[in-house]
């Protein structure tokens, strides 16, 4: 990971987790700068990844398009979520170990 803001999205994603103590959380940054995060959400009646939790707090915020999403604890299943929304936004994922990789 090269750019230092998704260095910030890493400190964001990985504190919120072990803050929160949830199976994954994600950090989201949008194309005028802003900075959300979410986790995963489970209840029964309501199951949502951190990537469409984190897509949910930014879209009622208003935002226009997405830069960088970062995700670590479990990786979240639903990529779709952001993709579709934001074709040309990077996609990390920091697994367990710390290791990083692209989706």
């Amino acid at each position: 990971m090269n750019n230092p803001e998704d260095t910030k999205l890493v400190t964001l994603a990985t504190s919120t987790r072990a803050r929160s103590g949830a199976r994954q959380a994600a950090a989201l940054r949008d194309t005028t700068g802003r900075t959300y995060v979410a986790i995963n959400v489970v209840s029964p009646s309501l199951n949502l990844d951190a990537f469409e939790a984190v897509l949910t707090v930014a879209l009622a915020s208003g935002i226009s398009g997405i830069e960088s999403v970062v995700a670590c604890g479990d990786q979240p299943e639903n990529i779709k979520a952001i993709k579709d929304f934001s074709p040309t936004a990077t996609v990390f994922y920091i697994d367990a170990s710390g290791n990083e990789s692209a989706l």
